[in-house]
């Protein structure tokens, strides 16, 4: 075995390559800062980095493309697990992934061969693990284009129109919009330009801050990447290699906000069932069999529950089931029994025919919604990945623009500027083209009139304004407004542009002012002003019939300044007269369609995980200023409850300040794994610049607000500043787990250091190597087998296992091997070089954790046995070595069982089509095993260290078998 493997190598031997190494400097906050000899070898240190420093937030983040949280967070997990699996997240993924380009697939297996390399390390230093009972699983090649898909699927807040739909038909079509602005599961940002004329400097400046839930771990990670052909600072987000929504890479820099674009359908099917127990759906040309496979959710202290996955021409069947055939039959007697129930067969049908069963009655018959989601790259099988090595490469705002022609979701708008003064502010991403009422509402499926067209919407882009040298983003009803619905309200860009149009921290309203430093750029992020406050105030101001103590409430509100201060008691009672304002309009018999009992939330029609967009409150909250300025409800019965309100609060005399009641309550996948913590009070609230969203009418808590804060300066890559809620590491008990937490809640930032000597150069300043317990590595392949174990194949560590192997290989029952004569150095040093060859990989075979035996596999046509035969397309070659405390007999069909997991693993790879073997054909036991499990022999070859039998397992064999 030895001597053939080396048979025709040249003398060199594989070492420590440069080309896989790389350096890791943490500077005082423990941000990792990257060095590798290259691209490809950045992009594995970058995995390996995310591994140990986010290694929970890794994993469940992969759980979640897979819909198998619940399996290790309970059944409060099940309705994410069934939405991901019924929007087919993870098969998605996959296709995207093949779509990719050679040298983009490469990159990020680079990055998933880094995360698989440290996987272990970083879930040892994780609590979570041990507490949720989890061990760490195997990234596949496709799982990071699955974690942005999951992440981002509902940014552009799909769910909405089911909102509008209900809305629609309680109140009329009307009043479809009255509720629109960016609500409770809408994500956001800030981000502005100053051009260099605007600046100290007289280079560009840009700054800002995502809005979106705050997470811990948190969704981005401060990050620098650099090899001999770039060096990027910015955020990152944990499991997908790169920088993909704010860099900075020394000649260009980038940011980007919401576009608030429509670009996901929801489309109204109709289902049946066949007498097979297959799927039908109805589509323009009539029934058609759609795809339909039911799937287990493994639920962790419950019952396992099972999904029927179901697939139109349109898209995945996300809400309702598919009625059995009695249902139908039912439906059909009573559409057959209706009077005019045949229409014109060539109109249109109404978009708005959303058989809806509200708050009442059975939601799975054949009357419930049955609504399935057509999203781009679902159709497209791209997910603009090939954008991301070309950002980190973009040295002017023109490499950039170049870029993000290619980018898909979310589609965002986009400020960049680079050292040569030139800027950019475009929207960039991919929005189908398809009729207006598809972005409103849920459309008919089997109406070709709702079908998407060829292509993609134009993308608007502009010019920097010249005349104040700034642009503005903030998810207003902007640059993007062609593309959308809803849209923030203007007040956070009108305030930015305010304050960048004077000089730093007067908030007056010149429009131009002296230069501002990436230093000054703190004023604008921390700004708390709330212009959504005039409606309200205003009313209060000539709210009739006030006592006394709502009269000093109201003199006391009107002489507020209107910041949502952390330290105002005025602030707080804003707050608590608007929830209550809030709960009056939800009690008013106008709105009581969508509210109380009514609330559409409450309908079992919808599944749960899509209440946030549903619930009543929530929306009038958010959409207050507009439900107290139109004519919902007459001027004066505005008065009355705004009067009515200013009674109820005052009657309270409750004082505290903001910052006591309004805190952060981030998101934790598993809250109880670590100590509880008070988590800090801010400032700012949902139309503050300083966005910080409590849920007005529900609670003064707030779980979304910035994930981030950066400010890029172009003239000194060093002045550049940032910060992130928590700390650069989300291992609880780090030194940098909640060392920049003060620096955000009190608004301030964090220096970019950029200079290595600065730095401190840390231990993992090598180049990768898995673990050197072989139990704690990740498992390139894991089979339950009943009645014998688990069995996991994992890569063979060549120093770590050198001792292991030479004693396996070197016992007289290994004689058939050939390298009992082997030293263990020279052990070693082959399976080095299998390593080192792409086409010839050793694993260890562990069952129920303990080594059991050694498993090989080769190309044969890179072989020295392809010289021997006439090699197939698909032939696969495997060599299997039984550990000697686990000899024949030991375990009845032990090497029977291990042969199962070995061709599980050979043949989950749909490349491979047949098994080669070529035991020494003086091994008679070995020989007969393979004919045992269904090998058919091949004829004697002569090697030159043996004589050996072929044997061939083909795929149909061996599904025959299973």
């Amino acid at each position: 075995m030895g001597r053939e493997m080396t048979a025709g190598a040249d003398s060199e031997r594989p070492g420590t390559s440069a080309h896989d190494g790389f350096e890791v400097f943490r500077d005082d906050r423990g941000i990792p800062h990257l060095r590798a000899a290259d691209a490809l070898a950045l992009a594995r240190a970058q995995g390996h980095n995310a591994a140990l420093d986010r290694a929970w937030q890794l994993e469940t983040e992969r759980h979640r493309v897979l819909g198998t949280t619940a399996a290790y967070l309970g059944a409060e997990a099940v309705d994410w697990d069934r939405f991901a699996r019924r929007a087919r997240l993870a098969d998605t993924a996959r296709r995207c992934y093949d779509r990719l380009a050679p040298e983009t697939a490469a990159w990020v297996r680079a990055y998933v061969d880094g995360v698989n390399a440290g996987l272990a390390e970083g879930a040892a230093r994780t609590p979570e693990f041990a507490a949720a009972g989890l061990a760490p699983g195997r990234w596949e090649p496709w799982t990071p284009l699955g974690v942005w898909l999951s992440t981002h699927i509902l940014f552009a807040g799909f769910p909405t129109k089911l909102w509008r739909e209900e809305v629609a038909r309680r109140l009329g079509d009307d009043r479809m919009t009255l509720f629109a602005t960016d609500g409770p599961g809408t994500s956001g940002s800030n981000g502005w330009l100053l051009t260099g004329a605007r600046t100290t400097t007289g280079s560009p400046v840009i700054a800002g801050d995502p809005h979106r839930f705050i997470e811990d771990p948190g969704v981005y990670q401060q990050i620098r990447l650099a090899c001999p052909e770039f060096d990027v600072v910015g955020l990152a987000v944990p499991g997908v290699p790169g920088i993909a929504h704010f860099g900075h890479t020394g000649g260009v820099a980038w940011a980007i906000t919401n576009a608030m674009a429509d670009y996901q359908d929801l489309y109204r099917e109709q289902l049946r069932r066949t007498a097979d127990g297959g799927v039908e759906a109805l589509g323009p040309d009539g029934w058609y069999r759609a795809h339909a496979h039911t799937e287990t959710i493994e639920v962790a202290g419950g019952e396992p529950e099972r999904v029927e996955v179901v697939e139109t021409d349109r898209g995945p069947v996300i809400i309702g089931e598919v009625p059995e055939v009695r249902e139908e039959l039912n439906a059909v007697r009573e559409v057959q029994e209706e009077p005019n129930a045949a229409a014109a067969p060539d109109a249109p049908e109404s978009p708005g025919a959303l058989d809806s069963p509200g708050t009442s009655g059975a939601h799975d018959g054949p009357d419930a919604p049955r609504i399935s989601l057509r999203y781009p790259p679902r159709v497209t099988g791209d997910l603009g990945f090939h954008v991301l090595p070309a950002l980190l490469r973009a040295r002017t705002v023109a490499d950039l623009d170049a870029a993000l022609d290619g980018w898909v979701e979310p589609v965002n708008v986009v400020l960049a500027a680079d050292t040569t003064g030139a800027t950019l502010h475009r929207v960039a991403g991919h929005v189908p083209v398809r009729p207006y009422e598809n972005r409103l509402r849920v459309v008919p499926a089997h109406d070709p009139a709702y079908a998407w067209r060829e292509g993609a919407e134009p993308l608007p882009r502009t010019e920097v304004d010249a005349a104040t040298g700034t642009a503005v983003m903030a998810n207003e009803r902007g640059l993007a407004a062609p593309l959308g619905i809803e849209f923030a309200p203007p007040h956070r860009a009108d305030r930015i542009r305010e304050l960048l149009g004077a000089p730093p921290g007067t908030g007056a309203r010149e429009v131009t002012g002296p230069p501002w430093s990436a230093a000054d750029m703190a004023v604008v992020h921390t700004d708390t002003r709330l212009a959504s406050s005039r409606q309200l105030l205003s009313l209060l101001a000539w709210a009739p019939g006030l006592g006394p103590d709502a009269e000093r409430l109201r003199d006391r509100l009107l002489r507020w300044d209107r910041h949502m201060d952390a330290d105002s008691p005025d602030a707080t009672l804003y707050a608590r007269l608007r929830a209550d304002v809030v709960h009056r309009l939800a009690g008013h018999p106008a709105l009581g369609p969508v509210t109380g009992d009514a609330d559409p939330w409450r309908s079992a029609a919808y599944p749960p995980l899509f209440r946030p967009w549903l619930a009543a409150v929530p929306r009038i909250g958010y959409a207050l200023e507009t439900l107290l300025t139109v004519g919902l409800l007459p001027y004066e019965e505005r008065l009355a409850i705004v009067a009515a309100s200013a009674e109820a609060v005052a009657a309270t005399r409750a004082e505290s300040p903001w910052g006591e009641v309004h805190r952060v309550s981030p998101w934790q996948a598993l809250p109880g794994a670590t100590p509880e913590e008070v988590w800090p009070g801010l400032a700012g609230d949902h139309d503050c610049v300083l966005s910080t969203s409590s849920v007005p009418g529900i609670t003064d808590l707030f779980a979304r607000g910035p994930a981030a804060r950066y400010v890029w300066d172009l003239a000194r890559r060093e002045d550049s500043l940032w910060v992130v809620p928590f700390g650069a590491s989300g291992v609880p008990g780090s030194a940098h787990h909640r060392d920049q937490t003060e620096l955000w809640a009190s608004g301030r930032l964090a220096p970019v250091t950029t200079d290595w000597n600065l730095l401190h150069r840390t231990e993992e300043t090598t180049s990768m190597t898995t673990t050197t317990v072989p139990a704690l590595r990740p498992a390139v392949y894991e089979q339950k087998v009943e009645g014998f174990g688990t069995v996991r194949l994992v890569p063979v560590d060549p120093a770590a296992d050198a001792g292991l192997l030479h004693g396996w290989v070197t016992e007289e029952r290994a004689r058939f091997w050939g390298m009992a004569d082997h030293t263990r150095e020279q052990v070693q040093e082959i399976y080095e070089f299998v390593g080192s060859l792409p086409t010839h990989h050793a694993y260890l075979v562990l069952r129920d954790g303990v080594p059991a035996a050694l498993f090989q596999t080769y190309e044969p046509d890179a072989d020295p046995v392809g010289e021997c035969y006439d090699v197939r397309p698909g032939d696969f070659g495997i060599h299997l070595l039984i550990a000697p405390a686990e000899g024949e007999g030991a375990v009845k069909g032990y090497t029977e069982s291990l042969l199962t997991a070995f061709i599980g693993y050979v043949f989950s790879d749909p490349a491979h089509l047949r098994v080669v073997v070529e035991p020494d054909a003086r091994n008679e036991k070995a020989i007969a095993r393979m004919v045992r499990v269904g090998f058919e022999l091949g004829p004697e070859i002569q090697k030159p260290e043996k004589t050996a039998r072929l044997a061939f397992l083909t795929r149909a064999a061996a599904l025959g078998l299973a």
